[in-house]
Order: structure tokens, then C-alpha cells, then sequence
């Protein structure tokens, strides 16, 4: 699939504006094949394949021709178990980064009956809903897709300006001189840029790879890596990881934690003088560490310092609390918004199949062009001249300014829409999102569904990762990094004591958290006694089910037990409705596919395929359904007392919601995330992300 490139591809103009002039109009679709967005099409498409660079068309094991209904390429299979590539051009452990990173941020979609805007549906709406997770969660993307990023350009500065690359370093030091001695340092940092965009392969003859937590952010040589060993090539740490992704994944669900731990000892009061005072080893060994206890420790720290930090003394508690809560609704869009623009651009300059390899590219470049041929002819004095009248009729004009407002939304509602990046230089360039539901629906439209990540039980090893040129070059014949064999092999070496090392005693002394014999024993004690009572409560849930309790219901079965068998799908799901066990299953065969749930236990032993005798307690179309959310089975606070006490997984539940507004809610679902994925794929719906 070559995507052919035509002129209006490279126009920065949205193909279709009735997503903006018409915000009202409304389009239903059944399936996929009715091809309602780019991303449908494009999954359609790809079905036959991927054009590679050659003209050759080649297809993963997702693509290929089969004569079974439903295929299962490896389902709760160990990876090396699952045919590879799944989809052409796509290595599966990049695939699987993808889906899991998918599952974490995706909660709740609506179908959206309207045309989306850039022609491609899972975008953030308007109005989403905010939770303290989803917050977490677009944190958590903000280190994966924009910190790292950051990081690795920073690294690539050090090492071009520290001259220990000196071949690379000569030749972009003469390049600038040259230039800046005949005044043509913008036409060259112009060109320069639409070189970088147009041909991917000078980026890396430019910029030439090095794993991220080799390098030294001052020297720019190399490093003994944070974790104590090079477990990972595209990490801060280099801590070792199963499979690709991880060890960034868990660094940003790590760095969310820090912060919270340093919030948290700052609003308590630690200070590292004042633990000195209390190494008798009386009161502080017999309670554990404030900061473990969140709960009451701010209030606890002012009430100790004389205050009296209620609602009633402090007339700022409730409305601050207030304005706080009320803003990180609008924080939270404006970051999720942010991490889309940015993930955007990253597959402009580097897009994934099926999306096309070239348009994107020539389009952002064709913008740089005009400031390639303005460099030419405008001086510095009538650059700077016409930054400060910019600035000036910014500060000063805002009567003509409101006027052009009023003018505009008058004759243009919603123009501002028509000029988002999503709908003009990035029109029909995915989100991560968007390009995870469009390789799930390449699966699906094939009737292939892409297996889940593999997991695993077992921890990363503590040797070094297999670094190659992939990870680790110079340009021209500079040693990578300026170092020796021996001193690359010698920082990739593990080391257990250096994960440990800090920037000094102090914040040794501000980092460590003391409990004492004594505060273990309690808070064992504690944790023993939540066990007892956690258990207590998962009993009496099911004497309460059979009451007729519809809460106590949901709960059955939530908390998994050793030995469980967790295993299900691709088209049979393992869940409960109303507390019956059964299995959820999807019909594929019928003209019409839907999703349906029977407590027939034989489901377990021969499946759901082509059978007619099963009766099922309910059915949907899959056309048909609204609205999908992810549901916990139990409330977050009970979950992490489950988590704690009883070390146990707690399987989640999903919500259904057809046109009609009926709702079925499955629990106990250990395959929640990847029923949820098929679902969305499926269908012909245009969803939104709530």
C-alpha cells in the first residue's frame, strides 16, 4: 500500500471542513467496511498489505488469508510463541508498546455520531471527565512521550558541543561559521531543517544514536548508567526490562511517585535535623514514619507548630481546596491536548504503517520552503523590526483586535476549530491513540485479532542489554562516544551499589524512610489485621449477593487467587454478571456481529465457536453499542487496601451502553483491557475519548 501522494495531501487544508461547518450533522455506521474515517479505511486497506520501499507488498500474520472465522495468533502465549511480524513493517515489540500504553490511557469512549475532525475518531472530547488516574496517566505520558524526548535532544547537544565526537563536531563548527561569515545562518538552518524532515537518514547521520543513560549530561562521554547496568537502550535509568518499553513505563510510573513522595514530605514537615532528635530509639521506633501515612500528616505537622489548620481557623482551607479541584479539569485536557500535539508531530517525521511514509513529511516541509526563500532576502533589521511591531500591536491593539474577533464569529463560527493543528499541518497524522485502534482494527477487519502483550511472572534479568548499531554509532570513523571497547563494556557492566547513590548526605537523609523494629512490627501488625478483616469482607459478600445485594455482586470474584486460571480469548472472555460466572463471546460469523454472555460452563472446555445451543442471557450488536467504560471491582480505596493486605490482583469490570441507554455491567474480568479493545475495533463506530 504505497498511499500515493496528490497535491491537496500536501495542502495544509482539512480535506472535509463539515466537522466544523457543520458540527451537526450526523453520520451512523455500522462496520467497518463502510469505512467511516481514515482509520477505518486505512485498516481496510492494509489487509492486503504494506507497499514497502521496494513496491513489494508484504503482510504480517495479522494480514494473511485464513480460512477459520475467528484466528488466534498466540493468545495467552509467551512471546516467543507468537508468529512475527504480526503486522508487516511493524516488529511486534513495538506493537506491544503501543497496546500498552493504549490500555492505560484509554477508560471511556462514546461513539461519536458527528464527523471527527482531521478525519480520524479517538480524539479527547471537550468536555471529558477528570479522575485523579487519568490525571496520573497523562503524567505518566508526559515523561514517556515528552520528557525522554527532551532528555535524548539534550544529550545530543552535549555530545555535539563537547568535540569528544570530533569529526561531527568539525563539520557542524564550520558549517555555522561559514554561514554565520556570509549572513546565511536562517537559509541554512532552514535547509538544514527540511533536509532533517524530508530524509530520515540523514537524522541519524547527524545525530548519530546512543543509549540515553550512557551518555553523560555534562561531558557528554560515557556513564555508568543510573539503574547500575544497561538493561535498556531507550531509558533514563537502563534498567533491565522483559520486553521493550517497559523499564520507560515503569520510570514514569516511578517519577509520578517521587513526586508525590516529595510533595508529600514536604506538606509534612520532614526535615533531616529533626530526626536526630529522636534516635533514642523511644518514640520514634515505636510508630512508624510519618510520611508512609498520608492521611492527617499535613494537618498533623501544622497542629505540632501551633496551628489549628481546620475549616473553622482557616478560612482559605475550603476555598483553595475548591479552586484547586475545579482547575485540574482544564489542566489535565490542556496536557492530554499537549501530549497529542506533540505525539502527532512524532509520527509526522516518523510515521508507522498503514499510515502513509512520505505525504506527511513533504507537507511540514513545504512550510519550512517559504521560510527557506524569505531568509534569503530579509535582513536582521527588518526581522527584529517586525518582531517589535508584532509586540507592540499585541500589547496596544486589543481594540482591533476584538473587533477582528467579534468579525470572525460572526461570519466563521467555530473557526478557531477549523485552525487547530489536527485539522490543518497535522490533518490525518494519528496520535498514538489513533494509531493503536488502527492496527486493531487491521486485525479485526481480517478477523485476526492482535494478541495482548505477553507478560510474565519472572524478573528482568540484571545483565546488560545486546546493544548493536541500532543503539550505539558515531558518524564517519569517530569511536562511538570517543570511548574505548573496554570503557563501554565496563559502564554496561552491572553494578548493585550504584542505583543507591545519591547527590549527597542530605538528601540521603531526606530520601530514607525509617520505621524501626518496633514500626515494622505495628505496621505488620496492621497489615495482618486488614488481611483478616479484607478476607472477613470478601466472605460476607457473598451472603450479601445472595440477599439480593446488587454492590456485593459486583464484588464476587473481583480478588483473584493463586493458581486461578486467568486465561481467556480472543473470542471467549472469562467474567460475571450479576455474580453468575460465565463468559462473554463475541459472534463474528453472522451477518451481523455482536457480543453476547452465557453462564454455560462448557464454554470453558469446547469454547463458543459456531455453536447454536448456547442460550445467552443477553446479546448486542456490536454496531449498536454507545458507550464502553472501564470499571473498577472494587472502589480505589478498597482496591489498594486489597493490594496491600492481600498482595492479590483485583480483575476490573466493563460497561456497556447501547443506543437504546440499556447498560450490562461484567466483572471479575481478568482480560478486561484487550475485551475492551476488540470492542472498539470492531464495529464502524466513530468513538471519542471521555
Amino acid at each position: 500500500m504505497s498511499g500515493g501522494v496528490a497535491y491537496k495531501d500536501l495542502l495544509p487544508l482539512p480535506d472535509d471542513t463539515q466537522a466544523v461547518t457543520d458540527p451537526d450533522k450526523k453520520e451512523v455506521h455500522q462496520s467497518l467496511t463502510e469505512k467511516p474515517t481514515a482509520s477505518h479505511a486505512l485498516a481496510m486497506e492494509a489487509t492486503k498489505g504494506i507497499e514497502d520501499e521496494n513496491g513489494n507488498i508484504q503482510k504480517g500474520a495479522a494480514q494473511q488469508d485464513h480460512l477459520e472465522e475467528v484466528v488466534d495468533l498466540g493468545w495467552n502465549e509467551p512471546a516467543d510463541k507468537i508468529a512475527a511480524p504480526l503486522v508487516a513493517k511493524l516488529p511486534n515489540d513495538d506493537l506491544w508498546v503501543l497496546i500498552r500504553r493504549f490500555n492505560k490511557q484509554m477508560y471511556h469512549v462514546k461513539a461519536l455520531e458527528n464527523p471527527p475532525p482531521g478525519n480520524l475518531d479517538l480524539n479527547i472530547a471537550d468536555e471529558e471527565e477528570f479522575s485523579p488516574d487519568k490525571l496520573r496517566s497523562n503524567v505518566e505520558r508526559l515523561y514517556m512521550t515528552v520528557i525522554i524526548h527532551l532528555m535524548a535532544f539534550g544529550k545530543q547537544m552535549v555530545r555535539l558541543r563537547s568535540w569528544r565526537e570530533t569529526r561531527r563536531t568539525a563539520w557542524f563548527c564550520t558549517a555555522y561559521f561559514t554561514a554565520w561569515m556570509f549572513d546565511f545562518l536562517m537559509p541554512v538552518f532552514s535547509l538544514f531543517l527540511i533536509v532533517l524532515i524530508v530524509y530520515p537518514p540523514a537524522r541519524e547521520l547527524c545525530f548519530p544514536p546512543a543509549p540515553l543513560a550512557l551518555v553523560d549530561g555534562k561531558s557528554g562521554g560515557v556513564q555508568k548508567p543510573k539503574a547500575g547496568v544497561l538493561g535498556s537502550t531507550d531509558s533514563a535509568t537502563g534498567a533491565p526490562e522483559k520486553h521493550k518499553g517497559e523499564a520507560v513505563e515503569q520510570e514514569a510510573s516511578n517519577f509520578v511517585n517521587s513526586i508525590t513522595s516529595v510533595a508529600l514530605t514536604s506538606a509534612t514537615g520532614k526535615h533531616p535535623q529533626d530526626d536526630k532528635e529522636d534516635q533514642d530509639g523511644t518514640v520514634a521506633d515505636a510508630v512508624p514514619d510519618p510520611t508512609s501515612v498520608a492521611v492527617g500528616a499535613a494537618n498533623a505537622k501544622d497542629r505540632a507548630g501551633g496551628a489549628k489548620p481546620s475549616k473553622e481557623h482557616d478560612k482559605t482551607k475550603v476555598p483553595m481546596e475548591t479552586a484547586m479541584w475545579t482547575k485540574m479539569r482544564p489542566i489535565m485536557h490542556g496536557l492530554a491536548d499537549f501530549i497529542d500535539t506533540w505525539e502527532r508531530f512524532a509520527n509526522m517525521l516518523s510515521p508507522t504503517p498503514p499510515f502513509p511514509r512520505h505525504i506527511y513529511r513533504l507537507r511540514i516541509a513545504s512550510l519550512v520552503l517559504p521560510l527557506l526563500l524569505i531568509s534569503l532576502f530579509v535582513t536582521s533589521y527588518m526581522f527584529m523590526k517586525g518582531v517589535t511591531f508584532g509586540v507592540g500591536f499585541g500589547f496596544f491593539g486589543d481594540p482591533v483586535i476584538q473587533r477582528g474577533m467579534v468579525y470572525l464569529n460572526t461570519h466563521y463560527p467555530n473557526w478557531q476549530k477549523l485552525l487547530e493543528l489536527r485539522n490543518t499541518i497535522l490533518k490525518g497524522v494519528p496520535t498514538n491513540a489513533q494509531l493503536t485502534i488502527t492496527l486493531l482494527r487491521i486485525g479485526e477487519a481480517n478477523k485476526a485479532p492482535i494478541p495482548p502483550p505477553p507478560s510474565s511472572d519472572l524478573p528482568p534479568p540484571d545483565q546488560p542489554a545486546e546493544v548493536t548499531d541500532e543503539h550505539l554509532r558515531a558518524t564517519g570513523a569517530d569511536p562511538p562516544l570517543n570511548a574505548t571497547k573496554e570503557e563501554l563494556d565496563d559502564a554496561m557492566a552491572h553494578d548493585p551499589t550504584v542505583p543507591y547513590e545519591t547527590g549527597g548526605a542530605d538528601i540521603d537523609a531526606s530520601k530514607e524512610k525509617q520505621h524501626g523494629k518496633k514500626g515494622n512490627r505495628i505496621l505488620g501488625f496492621f497489615k495482618g489485621s486488614a488481611r483478616a478483616t479484607v478476607e472477613a469482607a470478601i466472605g460476607a459478600d457473598k451472603l450479601k449477593a445472595k440477599t439480593g445485594s446488587e454492590h456485593a455482586k459486583r464484588r464476587l470474584g473481583a480478588v483473584t487467587r493463586p493458581g486461578d486460571d486467568l486465561t481467556s480469548g480472543p473470542v471467549d472472555f472469562k467474567c460475571r454478571f450479576h455474580g453468575r460466572k460465565g463468559h462473554v463471546y463475541l459472534i463474528t460469523k453472522s451477518t451481523i456481529p455482536a457480543v453476547a454472555f452465557s453462564t454455560d460452563s462448557t464454554i470453558e472446555k469446547i469454547g463458543s465457536k459456531d455453536r447454536e445451543d448456547l442460550h445467552p442471557a443477553w446479546s448486542i450488536p456490536v454496531g449498536d453499542i454507545k458507550e464502553l467504560k472501564k470499571v473498577g471491582g472494587y472502589g480505589w480505596k478498597t482496591k489498594l487496601l486489597v493490594g496491600w493486605a492481600l498482595e492479590r490482583e483485583v480483575a476490573d469490570g466493563l460497561e456497556i451502553v447501547d443506543k437504546l441507554g440499556n447498560s450490562w455491567v461484567v466483572t471479575a474480568m481478568p482480560l478486561r483491557d484487550e475485551l475492551f479493545n476488540r470492542l472498539v475495533a470492531m464495529g464502524g463506530q466513530k468513538w471519542e475519548s471521555w
